[in-house]
């Protein structure tokens, strides 16, 4: 192949729906306000976290991580894609694509890790609730958060060299809202089989692996639950992992959907489904523990109602703990 088909890319045209403008200004319209509660919700939690001293625990130590990695991945793609629904030029340049691909694919994989923590957390709080100051000390739980965050950013910067030191060649339109991995391949004219396995081998440890974990936690948590004699107390047990695997079933439910429906005929569904994941999933963590969980109300009524927890700024500590029955 001649040197000309190999040329050094300086943009890309990200290819959205252009076929369909007015679809893309209703989902303008649709991810703006979502957006808006993504960022006004995952920075509520975060200040709730920080201000208020019943919140002072692992769970919300993990918690306001997991806000985090939601609050920084919509914004990676999100303010661009919203232009983009608007102009007729969807461009984006080498940089900002290479950018953009890296911190989704970190958090992406982040988010995964920080999950099988908290159910790991969920877990020790309710089979080993003596030993839980022991196990979930504030040392360990910085070093499970960081253990999480430093393997989801390494994963992609092995993923970005790879895929990066590839020759493009050909056409520069990405078939999708944003830099997506799989998009940003199909643009190569070089051999991506060594991508591929690093993809699957990555998928397996990185996605897989978290949510078997996951299963295994809430496995003993059940066999836990179900020894508790009282109803009461039962549901009590429950309460204090119930948000969590709300979060979970909607996480992973909406990634086995995408990836292991049936192809959609027309590419744009599927982007669509992957733009409900990126987009919807977000926004709905916030929600999920605000109304599953009694602890962050009483936090939100406190700061509304400018009582004085809402205040006080303590020190940020993960070490301070409350016995799991006493958690909402």
């Amino acid at each position: 192949m001649d040197g000309a088909n190999h040329t050094v890319r300086t943009g890309y045209v990200l290819l959205g729906l252009q076929k369909h403008p007015r679809l893309e200004t209703v989902l303008f319209v649709l991810c703006l306000g979502v957006y808006v509660v993504t960022a006004l919700g995952n920075s509520l939690l975060i200040g709730l976290n920080v201000r208020d001293p019943r919140l002072h625990s692992p769970m919300y130590f993990f918690l306001s991580n997991l806000s985090l990695i939601d609050l920084c991945g919509t914004t990676a793609f999100m303010p661009l894609m919203l232009v983009n629904f608007l102009g007729s030029h969807q461009t984006i340049s080498r940089p900002s694509c290479a950018l953009q691909m890296y911190v989704t694919l970190a958090l992406g994989s982040t988010e995964c890790l920080l999950l099988a923590v908290m159910a790991y957390d969920r877990y020790v709080a309710i089979c080993q609730p003596l030993r839980y100051s022991e196990l979930m000390s504030g040392q360990v739980c910085v070093q499970l958060a960081m253990l999480s965050w430093g393997m989801g950013f390494v994963n992609s910067l092995l993923h970005s060299v790879l895929v990066w030191r590839l020759p493009f060649c050909g056409h520069s339109i990405i078939n999708h809202f944003f830099c997506e991995i799989l998009a940003v391949l199909k643009l190569s004219c070089g051999d991506i089989s060594l991508n591929a396995l690093v993809l699957m081998v990555a998928t397996t440890v990185l996605t897989l692996t978290p949510l078997l974990l996951i299963c295994l936690s809430y496995v003993g948590i059940l066999a836990a639950i179900l020894r508790v004699p009282s109803a009461a107390g039962r549901h009590k047990a429950f309460s204090t992992c119930s948000a969590h695997l709300t979060v979970v079933v909607v996480f992973y439910g909406t990634i086995l959907f995408m990836y292991f429906k049936p192809k959609a005929k027309d590419p744009d569904v599927d982007k669509i489904v992957t733009l409900f994941y990126g987009v919807v999933t977000p926004s709905l963590n916030p929600i999920i523990y605000s109304l599953r969980n009694t602890e962050v109300k009483a936090a939100v009524t406190a700061l509304w109602g400018g009582g004085p927890l809402s205040r006080q700024m303590p020190h940020v500590h993960c070490c301070s703990l409350h016995l799991p029955g006493r958690r909402g």
